[in-house]
């Protein structure tokens, strides 16, 4: 089997991010790497989607979760909700309404991954949008707590887990099924395929690799939690795309 001119780039740029983020984790100064890792991130995911949707589809599902993560983040900064309340730092830049563009970048990578593991999983509907906003959710347990470790933003309270509030959780969970519901009215009926799986199966790993035995000091409950929540997304969603 042959890949196509989008399935390769999507390979290519996956590639490109885990040898970024292995040397990230290797950096004195890992934070630098961030806004670079994202871009690659949502380049693949946009290029899988585009062998499945078409470029335009893929580019028009992408910008509906880059544009409903974004005005999330907004409004989130401006009132504490639905996350609670929080700030980011001047370490990411550019930002747009004290909101740096590659958080929202990455609400749209990420989101179309875990769309395609929802796919996968759920038949259509409110269970696709239910398993898609919990498997987009599960990615938080490793973001949020790395980037509060690089400084990248802050919570006005601590919370239970590794103080991050419960009610960032419950804010991820209500903004990614509104971005479920922007990706799944983009994209229609069509399969995303399986190079998204990769691109959600490729961040559990790396992540869970990278709590459990890279960061100094490493983490094992963050690594366990993440670990197994997206692991068990990703493995049910490939179990059910090789019996199709």
């Amino acid at each position: 089997m042959t890949l196509g001119p989008a399935r390769a780039l999507g390979v290519l740029t996956l590639a490109a991010m885990v040898a970024l983020q292995v040397a990230s984790g290797l950096a004195v100064r890992p934070e630098r790497f961030t806004a670079l890792i994202v871009t690659l991130l949502a380049a693949s995911a946009v290029a899988f989607a585009a062998a499945a949707w078409g470029p335009r589809r893929a580019l028009a599902a992408f910008g509906g979760a880059v544009l409903t993560g974004y005005a999330a983040e907004v409004v989130g900064v401006l009132t504490g909700f639905p996350f609670g309340d929080y700030a980011y730092s001047d370490v990411l830049w550019p930002q747009v309404g004290g909101v740096p563009v590659v958080v929202a970048v990455a609400w749209g990578g990420m989101g179309l991954a875990a769309y395609a593991v929802a796919v996968g999983i759920a038949p259509a509907g409110w269970a696709r949008v239910c398993v898609g906003a919990a498997a987009l959710t599960a990615w938080d347990l490793f973001l949020d707590p790395q980037m509060v470790r690089l400084g990248l933003w802050t919570w006005a309270e601590d919370g239970f887990y590794r103080g991050i509030p419960l009610s960032n959780f419950a804010g991820w969970l209500l903004v990614s099924a509104v971005v479920m519901l922007v990706i799944g009215w983009i994209g229609g009926d069509v399969r995303p395929g399986r190079g998204l799986l990769a691109v959600y199966t490729v961040m559990a790993v790396m992540e869970t690799i990278a709590f459990a035995a890279v960061f100094d000091p490493t983490d094992p409950l963050v690594a366990a939690a993440g670990g197994i929540t997206m692991g068990a997304f990703a493995a049910s969603a490939w179990r059910r795309s090789w019996q199709r």
